[in-house]
């Protein structure tokens, strides 16, 4: 693969965002879950700044994109990166983008000042826990992610 390119996403991309992440969510199996909207995109990631997206180019085609946001760990003292979503278009995997994409988001915590990058993935996604390993990324199998969402998070605030 030649070198990739990357580029940050604007308020224009929102459509090409949620193409991503309804990709993502097929690829998941959860694509019944997806409630995103380029509307709630546009809203959440560029007028209220929670989050940033790139992508990984192909000449002028996105082929990959990342989803992000800065997190903060006390025991650091510092800021990190948490990567929300990464997916490469099944025909672009193999050549270089997904670690592309991964090895950007390593340089804007570095240039952030941020102390780790972090994600989640699927327990049966085997092909990516083998990319991340052979990354090397380590698993934190001591640590369990807990969620609460939808009527269960307006039920707790009652």
């Amino acid at each position: 693969m030649s070198k990739t390119d990357f580029r940050f996403a604007t308020e224009k991309d929102a459509e090409k965002i949620l193409f991503f992440i309804r990709q993502l969510a097929e690829y998941e199996k959860m694509s019944g879950e997806v409630v995103a909207t380029e509307e709630l995109l546009r809203e959440w990631i560029f007028e209220k700044k929670k989050a940033e997206v790139i992508f990984a180019l192909e000449g002028e085609k996105e082929v990959g994109f990342a989803l992000f946001f800065h997190n903060f760990s006390t025991f650091l003292g510092r800021a990190g990166i948490y990567l929300e979503d990464l997916f490469v278009l099944p025909e672009y995997r193999g050549r270089g983008f997904g670690k592309g994409l991964l090895r950007e988001l390593a340089k804007i915590a570095l240039e952030c000042g941020c102390g780790r990058l972090e994600w989640s993935c699927l327990d049966w996604n085997k092909p990516s826990i083998d990319f991340y390993l052979s990354l090397g990324a380590v698993p934190m199998d001591e640590w369990t992610v807990y969620r609460v969402s939808g009527e269960k998070l307006k039920h707790f605030c009652e």
